[in-house]
C-alpha cells in the first residue's frame, strides 16, 4: 500500500535540505516528490517507502505532517503520451483526481476521494 505524506514547510532557504537530511538520516528513501508554495507556506507531497518511519523522522526534526493518505502508483513507459493514456483510463472510469505527480522510475502517483474506483480503473 503506497502512502503519500503532505508536509507543511516554512518558506525559507534551506528548509528542503533539512527535510531531505531528516529523511536520509533515518534511512528513508523518497520515491516521489512534489512541492509548491502557497500563501507563504511550502507544501510538499512525498511518496516514501515507509510512511510510519518517515512520519517519525520528520516530526522528530520539527516538521508538521499534515496528512498521510493511500495513493495509487502506476508504472508507465517513458514516452510521449504516457500520461494521456493513464489519465484517459481514469477519466473513462469517471474518477476525479485530487493529486498527481511523478515518482521515481517513471511512475505516476495519483490520489482520489474514491480510491477503490481509481484502483479498479488501473
Amino acid at each position: 500500500m503506497a502512502k503519500d505524506l503532505t508536509v507543511a514547510l516554512e518558506d525559507r532557504a534551506g528548509i528542503l535540505a533539512e527535510l531531505g537530511e531528516a529523511l536520509g538520516g533515518a534511512g528513508i528513501n523518497i520515491e516521489g516528490f512534489c512541492g509548491y508554495r502557497s500563501e507563504g507556506t511550502g507544501i510538499v507531497h512525498l511518496l516514501v517507502d515507509d510512511a510510519t518511519a518517515a512520519r517519525a523522522a520528520l516530526e522528530a526534526s520539527g516538521f508538521a505532517v499534515q496528512d498521510e493518505r493511500e495513493v495509487i502508483v502506476v508504472d508507465v513507459e517513458d514516452r510521449p503520451g504516457a500520461l494521456g493514456v493513464v489519465a484517459r483510463r481514469i477519466a473513462g472510469a469517471d474518477v476525479s483526481l485530487d493529486l498527481a505527480y511523478l515518482g521515481t522510475n517513471t511512475r505516476i502517483v495519483v490520489g482520489a476521494d474514491d480510491l477503490e474506483k481509481l484502483r479498479a480503473a488501473m
